[in-house]
């Protein structure tokens, strides 16, 4: 019998993988042709034609999954059905799928590792194409004032957006396959997690999300027939094709959109391939619906890194969250190799937290990915060799350079190679050198997609359904002048204050934009799924419900430069020293001085032992007066500007707090 069910098993894979490779084919061509229509329900739709389920049972479905794939189906046309059970078996099929389609290569230096390169046209998150539909919009963004672009967010009204929707989605899978992927947001199971079905005619994206989610059947098991976050995706290029693609890769960012209806719990995703645009879970999922969804029910879905650090010495241990925005360190924080002795550092997470007050009123945390997509230029065996340990196997590389002895590059790695390795670049320069061209070898936004389980320092608990509990909150971002490298807020109102305020040198994780400072508070700009207003009044009201435990609030900038561009703070694994101080705030020592801003380091508390270079601690905590004069007019005018009447009273009288303070104190 055993032998039976072997050979059977192996013809269905053959037959499927005959099936699915036909109709993947790229070179074949076909003229779009929108005839159905967009709709939640199944009225408007054409009847049910035939289609085939090449891999697996859609009986098995709850009801509800299976009539949101019907339901697709009538509307996309794709040809056929896989729906993914997250087996190693299916991800093997996968991955032959996209090397025979030319999407994905093989790196033989590595275990399991792969190379894609996009369309260069499809290379990051496209934030003014990305949409939040309400019935009023005030509901998704404050109003700015005297006809101001809004800065925080975009909306589009549901008429509005059936129509966008219509104009994109009708035969949009036709030639192709339909990948239905149920995933949890969440360890399965958890209390705190969420779970969402994503239906998308890439198979990169079900690779990806293979790793970035906990994907396959247990997830059904735990959702029998509850309601689940809808993800329709489609890359925008049914079969055959029209027009030829760029590096085998299936996009079409003339007509690329992300929608979030929240009204539906649904998210809509058409013309791009990758990273957040496509990969559900991630920002628009996690962070966009998630936002909404712990407004609706007392939660914070945040952008934010998990970190345990553990004294050695007296066995105490504190769990952080730091909101970074994109590029800004996150992984490198939360993958720390602390350059303090005494001190150990695991992750829980290292770019989103879900977090909830427990019944005992303290602050717990839940990392809703299973994986890391992470910025891969600057990341080193001297910035994060944690996470360069963590993936050298099983990891999905994209947009990097490649080498001739079957690796990847990307710039920060020019003293870890051979110098008699040549290097090709993402876009296909042969023997790349530095010195002969300025386009860099890898993208600036180019990532590495690996699975969380394999880092070598993930903490014991970073899959406990309940979650880890938050002693601190870290808000930072790059400011080359006049923030300190940390600060205490004051109390909970004034750190959310800190948060609100925050702003940023722009980076390369969003379309292209000059360097400059931008707006960027609590890190969410690009991903708050309503009003800004109202989501500074959820944080607040936290601060005035009794019997909650309130994590303490930091601001850390450590990318401030002297007069000679020069760094002033080493960083990496040095920044432990700033957790120290922080961890000793938590325990309530007096290590800490007013200021005009907040609390800093009494210099003769802080860590500077064993650097390897002597450190100005007087230019690192320096609060020129006509910067934060500056700051806090730029801040008022940002305000007044972009949210308007929606800014709660706490956060202005913050503000004129603030003012006072700098023109009394500084």
């Amino acid at each position: 019998m055993p032998e039976t069910n072997e050979v059977e098993n192996r013809n269905m894979e053959e037959e499927v993988t005959s099936r699915i490779l036909k109709n993947s084919d790229p070179l074949r061509r076909q003229n779009l042709n929108p005839a159905a229509t967009f709709s939640s329900t199944n009225s408007l739709l054409e009847p049910t034609r035939d289609f085939r389920v090449i891999y697996g049972d859609i009986n098995d479905l709850p009801n509800k999954v299976r009539h949101y794939v019907e339901e697709n189906v009538r509307l996309c046309k794709p040809d056929t059905v896989h729906i993914c059970d997250g087996s190693e078996r299916e991800n093997e099929l996968l991955t032959y799928i996209l090397q025979k389609d030319g999407i994905i290569k093989k790196l033989p230096k590595y275990n399991n590792c792969w190379l894609a390169k996009t369309d260069p046209a499809d290379v990051a998150r496209v934030e003014r194409l990305t949409y939040i539909s309400t019935e009023v919009q005030r509901d998704t963004v404050p109003s700015p004032k005297n006809g101001a672009k809004s800065q925080l967010g975009n909306w589009m009204a549901p008429d509005d957006m059936d129509n966008e929707l219509n104009m994109r989605f009708p035969d949009c899978m036709k030639g192709r396959t339909m990948f239905v992927i149920p995933f949890s947001m969440g360890p399965v199971g958890s209390p705190l997690s969420k779970i969402g079905i994503q239906l998308t005619d890439s198979a990169y994206v079900v690779a990806s999300m293979r790793i970035m989610t906990r994907m396959g059947s247990n997830v059904l098991s735990a959702l029998n027939d509850n309601n689940f976050i809808k993800c329709l995706h489609s890359v925008g290029r049914p079969l055959p094709l029209t027009s030829p693609l760029h590096n085998n890769w299936p996009c079409y960012p003339k007509m690329t959109l992300i929608a979030h209806i929240p009204q539906r719990n649904e998210i809509c995703s058409f013309g791009s391939g990758y990273g957040g645009n496509s990969l559900l879970g991630k920002k628009c999922f996690a962070l966009r619906l998630g936002s909404i969804l712990g407004n609706r029910e007392g939660w914070l879905a945040e952008h934010m890194l998990i970190l345990g650090i553990e004294n050695k010495t007296t066995g105490d241990k504190r769990y952080i969250a730091a909101a970074f925005p994109s590029a800004c360190g996150k992984t490198n924080l939360a993958m720390m190799t602390p350059t303090l002795s005494n001190y150990k550092v695991t992750c829980v997470g290292d770019d989103i937290a879900w977090m909830r007050f427990d019944d005992k009123g303290h602050l717990r945390a839940i990392n809703p990915e299973a994986g890391f997509f992470g910025v891969a230029p600057g990341t080193s065996r001297k910035t994060n060799p944690i996470a360069m340990e963590t993936i050298k196997s099983n990891t999905i590389f994209t947009n990097v350079a490649e080498t001739s002895d079957g690796g990847v590059f990307w710039e920060g790695l020019e003293k870890e190679i051979d110098t008699n390795v040549k290097i090709r670049s993402w876009l296909g320069d042969e023997d790349w050198k530095k010195e002969e061209t300025d386009r860099p070898a890898a993208h600036a936004n180019s990532r590495f997609c690996t699975p969380a389980a394999q880092c070598p320092i993930m903490d014991p608990a970073w899959e406990d359904p309940e979650g880890v509990p938050i002693d601190a909150i870290i808000f930072g971002g790059r400011r080359p002048t006049g923030v300190p490298l940390v600060y205490e807020a004051f109390n909970w109102q004034h750190g959310v204050f800190v948060g609100a305020s925050m702003r940023s040198e722009s980076t390369a994780a969003a379309e292209h934009v000059a360097k400059q400072i931008m707006h960027d508070p609590f890190a969410m700009r690009p991903f708050f799924g309503y009003n800004f207003g109202d989501y500074l009044k959820h944080w607040l009201s936290f601060g005035k419900k009794d019997g909650l435990i309130l994590p303490k609030i930091f601001h850390v900038n450590w990318f401030r430069k002297g007069p000679n561009n020069n760094f002033l703070w080493p960083g990496f694994g040095d920044n432990a020293r700033v957790l120290d101080w922080i961890v000793r705030r938590c325990n309530n020592e007096d290590v800490g001085k007013k200021t005009a801003i907040g609390m800093v380091p009494k210099f003769d508390c802080f860590n500077v032992d064993g650097l390897e270079e002597p450190v100005d601690l007087e230019a690192l905590f320096s609060l020129p007066r006509e910067f934060w004069e500056n700051e806090v007019n730029a801040i008022y005018k940002y305000f007044d500007e972009q949210v308007n009447e929606d800014l709660p009273p706490e956060i202005m009288a913050e503000l004129r707090n603030l003012e006072q303070r700098i023109q009394n104190e500084l």
